[in-house]
């Protein structure tokens, strides 16, 4: 042991607290293995059995026996495992979420349990402490005065439900049998409780029911408090880098362990990385949600794939965490996904090898039935996915195998519970589940960091305490209270008051500064909000408290400037050019180069909202299907046309898979649309045009590369000049925009030049906005040509060597993907991006 655990105040309490027993033992003439002591944290039997026998040595006495140092649940599961009834409540979410669920159907609340279900199961569980802390004979009668206590309401009152939660959940909790109900039975010779910061109503009663002598110690003895520095951070990650700091400084002084007291969650979990970084052993007490460990996204994944209203994301998401999808084809199906737009399980197709397995493991997951019966259906699954055999390799994994009730000792414990669920409560059932449960990993041998909340600071000796989190949010006075009790019922109840929970949060605070040294760090501002620190660090701040030195270090980085990247694509192989990869080039050759040369780009989501994007394509297609059909009658009327078209529609929403919900703010605009075109129709076959071919695929041969496209339309002028025609569902400004002089167009000089004879006329048509609008582009013969001569020439520069750097500017940079490739934010300010090519 070390000089600084020797002299802990912690260890001077347990020398005090060892010796009464050790006299308490001896005047009574009992052997130490009658005395039973209680601590009020599990870590701590291991502290007090230490103390213990590092006193028997002090003492010049043999390691002989030893009293037996418990909590009140680990010296129940040692008389014997107790075995809830069908109601009981047990702390366990799996079975007390369906235990709710029947408890509000059967209080006339069905319609309400899916909402109330979580409110009732923390109520019930404030008071599960105190129910077993009454004889289980004098349980009803505890309950039947509790219950006086919450009074109905008026049945339109907003509290109603909350009086309904309050009497359930006494009821629930006073008809149950806790596994701590042996231990009334239990006398042991000689009955020692150490008080922690908050009183254990269980251990209290069995003081008052023993019948031999019981001790009560004080672990928390007074002791002066040691060097504290106070650290005022400026934002959520400064406060990380500067707790970090201060328990690596800890460490290089040799004080070991540090505790990291767990105030703030989500901090510690960014803290915990910059100690990896230094190889820093760090056992962690507090764990973190099962939910967020990745055997339960796996198990929820695959689970949400098979589900009846899946998505497409959600079933590429399950099958990549199922090793038995041979990773190529779940490629290859991700791929035809977002190619096509196949959003919906109806709309894959059943012969891909991925949704040919799929398909069976779905139709065991849907009807409704009774929870156990689901569990034996998702354990199949889990086992022909392959992902069995990892979660029970992986620590996470067993424990989610455990709440989820899915190894089979624990699934037969719910199958009593026949009640049908259906497929979506299931779900909802099993995410609540693993949201509920807590992951603790395994702790190493020894380890330099301990992570705890605060209260569990109580009987340990760290040589250091770094304390996180102490702001006004995180660092409550009076933390927030579970249940739907007033004041008055909790006091009536037992519960917690607030004046008693502030007490006990003081307390643990003067506690913890009592370690050697201490360092208290909080954020001073959150999202551009200012934040105060708690009222505990107030009262230390205007006592004169100590300001901490910032612990991080400084160094002298050499300035290395970056330079604008200019790549070369002369060594890339370049085989097919379209008109949006020219117009790539163009704006900025950078983007040309890593999406076009170097393949990157984003994937989209496949289930993304339909948008005006959509409405474009469904444009397209409308408009090929009807001049097909129009092709067949030139000379149709204005009725038959609007039949025509009418019909196109339907077939594009079919063929485009765009369900109704979804499209109809889009599809309600379609009559208007379809009049104005018919209108603008109507007058340029006047003007003697007419259709020749739509969604016409074209090729161009240039140099050893191969320009293509695909032409919304081409028609004839009555003059025998073709008239090449792009289908634009922007706004009518924008299309007219692009034909400006100056404008820089690519498109339609583009397609221009994939036709074997020069267009006479190109027009952008604007469909938007109710109204149909042609926006002719001047001059496309020589635009054409001067674009293709543009081309060649780029293309013999790329072949040379030139740089391909990212000079884009204006909207070019606004909507680019490849803008944190070039990092153009970084180096615009030099004046760089002025560069010529």
């Amino acid at each position: 042991m070390s000089e600084i655990a020797k002299n802990h105040h912690s260890a001077r309490a347990w020398a005090a607290v060892v010796q009464r027993i050790r006299t308490e033992i001896e005047t009574r003439r009992l052997n130490a293995v009658d005395a039973v002591v209680l601590v009020p944290y599990a870590q701590l039997m291991h502290e007090a059995r230490e103390a213990w026998l590092a006193a028997e040595v002090a003492a010049g006495r043999s390691a002989g026996l030893v009293p037996r140092f418990e909590t009140t649940q680990n010296w129940a599961r040692s008389v014997g495992p107790g075995i809830p009834g069908q109601l009981d409540l047990t702390l366990d979410p799996a079975r007390d979420l369906l235990t709710a669920q029947g408890l509000l159907r059967d209080a006339g609340l069905r319609a309400q349990r899916r909402t109330l279900d979580q409110p009732l199961m923390q109520a019930a569980a404030a008071l599960a402490s105190l129910a077993a802390a009454v004889h289980p004979q004098a349980r009803d009668a505890w309950g039947q005065r509790m219950a006086a206590l919450n009074t109905a309401t008026d049945p339109e009152s907003p509290l109603h439900l909350d009086a309904w939660i309050g009497r359930i959940a006494v009821a629930w909790a006073a008809s149950s049998a806790y596994p701590t109900d042996v231990l009334f039975d239990q006398q042991p010779g000689l009955l020692v409780v150490v008080k922690g910061f908050q009183t254990e109503p269980l251990a209290l009663a069995l003081v008052e029911r023993a019948r031999g002598p019981c001790l009560s110690l004080d672990l928390d003895l007074p002791a002066p408090q040691g060097r504290v520095a106070l650290h005022a951070a400026g934002d959520a990650e400064d406060e990380a880098e500067r707790a970090a700091a201060c328990v690596l400084q800890h460490l290089g002084a040799g004080r070991r362990p540090v505790a990291l007291v767990a105030q703030d969650r989500m901090l510690v979990r960014r803290i915990r990385p910059m100690l990896a970084d230094r190889a820093v052993s760090v056992r962690d007490e507090t764990g973190w949600t099962l939910a967020t460990t990745r055997s339960a996204a796996a198990v929820m994944a695959l689970t949400r794939a098979l589900a009846r209203e899946t998505s497409g994301d959600e079933i590429l998401d399950g099958v990549k965490h199922a090793p038995a999808f041979d990773p190529m084809e779940v490629v290859r199906l991700e791929a035809r996904m977002r190619r096509e737009g196949l959003r919906s399980w109806t709309s894959l197709p059943q012969d891909d090898p991925v949704v040919a397995l799929l398909g069976p493991w779905r139709e065991s997951m849907t009807a409704a039935r009774p929870v156990s019966d689901w569990l034996d259906a998702l354990r199949t699954v889990l086992h022909e996915a392959g992902l069995w055999t990892e979660l029970e390799r992986d620590a996470a994994g067993r424990i989610v195998l455990d709440a989820a009730c899915l190894r089979q000792p624990a699934a037969r414990s719910l199958s009593a519970l026949t009640e049908r669920m259906s497929q979506d409560a299931f779900v909802r059932w099993l995410t609540q589940v693993l949201e509920a449960g807590i992951f603790v990993p395994p702790h190493p041998p020894s380890a330099d960091v301990i992570i705890l909340p605060l209260a569990q600071l109580l009987g340990r000796s760290p040589a250091a305490v770094v304390f996180p989190g102490a702001d006004e949010s995180a660092f409550k006075l009076v933390p927030d209270r579970a249940g739907p009790w007033t004041v008055a019922q909790r006091v009536a109840l037992g519960l917690a008051t607030r004046t008693e929970t502030a007490a006990q949060t003081e307390a643990a605070w003067h506690s913890a500064l009592r370690a050697p040294v201490v360092d208290v760090v909080w954020r001073t501002s959150q999202r551009g909000e200012t934040v105060m620190a708690s009222p505990l660090v107030l009262a230390r701040l205007l006592a004169g408290a100590e300001q901490g030195e910032d612990p991080r270090s400084l160094r002298n980085l050499q300035p290395r400037p970056g330079g604008m990247p200019g790549p070369g694509g002369q060594a890339l192989p370049l085989a097919r050019m379209s008109a949006s990869a020219y117009a790539d080039l163009r704006q900025c050759p950078y983007r040309y180069f890593a999406g076009r040369l170097l393949n990157l780009d984003s994937a989209d989501e496949i289930d993304e909202e339909l948008d005006k994007r959509d409405f474009g394509q469904w444009i397209h297609a409308v408009l090929a299907d009807f001049h097909r059909a129009l092709a067949l009658d030139p000379e149709a009327s204005r009725p038959t046309r609007q039949v025509l078209a009418d019909a196109a529609a339907e077939q594009a929403m079919q063929v485009l898979r765009f369900s109704d919900a979804e499209f109809l703010p889009y599809r309600a605009s379609w009559p208007e649309v379809r009049e104005a075109y018919l209108d603008w129709l109507a007058g340029h076959e006047k003007a003697g045009h007419r259709f020749v071919a739509g969604e016409l695929a074209r090729e161009r041969r240039l140099d050893g590369v191969v320009l293509h496209g695909r032409l919304d339309r081409v028609d004839r002028a009555s003059d025998g000049g073709l008239v090449l025609l792009d289908y634009k569902t922007e706004s009518r400004q924008r299309a007219a925009d692009r034909v400006k002089i100056g404008s820089e167009d690519v498109q339609l000089p583009f397609y221009a030049a994939l036709l074997e004879q020069p267009p006479h006329s190109a027009s952008y048509l604007s469909i938007a906005e109710g109204a149909v609008h042609a926006h002719a582009h001047k001059d496309i013969e020589a635009t054409s040509t001067r674009l293709v001569q543009g081309l060649q020439s780029d293309l013999l520069r790329i072949a040379a060597g030139a740089p391909l750097k990212a000079l884009g500017v204006g909207q070019a940079c606004t909507y680019c993907r490849s803008r944190g490739l070039c990092r153009k934010d970084s180096w615009a300010a030099t004046g760089e991006g002025t560069s010529d090519v």
